[in-house]
């Protein structure tokens, strides 16, 4: 075995483990959020957990001695990130606050299946027929999980469904950030999306703030904690052996998510979620396999 090999084998394993955290401390954001929405309005949880991640990441860059405004980060590329992500956080934080937070760790499993085919109408990319019929295999998941017209259908877990196709917008305007804004920057402005959402949806609820309990205040300084730490760790894990090895271990965040809504608040696990978990896990390697091969061709 040469020693570039064994090299390349060692960081693809380091990633993989990166990736693994990162997906736990998701999940763990999720359970904290969930958690102190029993006590908190959601607009404020937002706006506070924001707050504190934006101040985390605005820390690091100051010690960075980056700026913390460059004339890109208002680029078209950026403000169209940003509306996507503010979608994005508003409605799946709703979603793990008023569904078991396995449905909601789910459902947005199926982000990468969005990303794939929205690559094809915006940036005109190639997918073969195989990797369409994972994706509609991928989708028709969500579909098993959320069971439209269905006796357990509940209309608010389209509320995760609309948080993931933000996420999928989020993603597909990154692919074309300018290269001057980094994770760093990417983080606090992401971290600024989600007060946005915050103040917005607090207008909208009209519920007055109120004065977190010790419980509440521990409940959301985990979630900023797992948060920033979850960001850094996907940031190392991208950065670190190839994208194709470690890109599957995403979807371990469903299964960190489902231990937790299970172990933690009680929730029950029916045929029609491991159903559609499954076809959205399959669909989602099949699709980072074939686009491995692809390159390789």
């Amino acid at each position: 075995m040469s020693t570039s090999i064994a090299t390349g084998r060692a960081a693809n394993i380091a990633g993989s483990l990166w990736m693994i955290a990162s997906m736990g401390a998701f999940a763990v954001e999720d359970a904290f959020v969930k958690a102190a929405a029993k006590a908190m309005p959601v607009g404020q949880i937002l706006i506070m957990f924001g707050l504190g991640g934006a101040l985390v990441f605005a820390g690091l860059a100051l010690a960075n001695r980056e700026p913390l405004f460059i004339r890109d980060v208002v680029s078209r590329p950026m403000l169209i990130r940003v509306v996507f992500e503010v979608t994005g956080r508003l409605f799946y934080v709703l979603a793990v606050a008023l569904i078991p937070l396995s449905t909601a760790t789910v459902i947005l499993q199926a982000t990468p299946l969005v990303v794939v085919a929205a690559a094809v109408l915006v940036f005109k990319e190639k997918v073969g027929w195989r990797r369409w019929l994972a994706v509609f295999i991928g989708l028709a998941g969500v579909v098993v999980i959320v069971q439209p017209g269905g006796e357990g259908f509940s209309a608010l877990s389209l509320l995760a469904v609309v948080g993931m196709i933000g996420f999928a917008g989020r993603d597909l305007a990154s692919r074309v950030a300018p290269a001057t804004v980094g994770t760093v920057l990417l983080g606090f402005y992401g971290f600024l999306s989600v007060i946005v959402a915050g103040v917005f949806y607090s207008f909208w609820q009209g519920v007055p703030f109120v004065l977190p309990d010790p419980q509440t205040s521990l409940f959301l300084a985990g979630a900023v904690l797992a948060g920033v730490s979850a960001y850094s760790c996907l940031m190392k894990a991208m950065r670190t052996g190839d994208v194709s090895a470690v890109t599957p271990f995403r979807y371990t965040r469903l299964l960190f998510g489902i231990a937790l809504g299970v172990l933690l608040f009680g929730e029950h696990l029916s045929f029609e979620m491991l159903a559609g978990s499954g076809l959205i896990v399959l669909s989602g390697l099949f699709i980072v396999w074939r686009g491995k091969q692809a390159g390789k061709s």
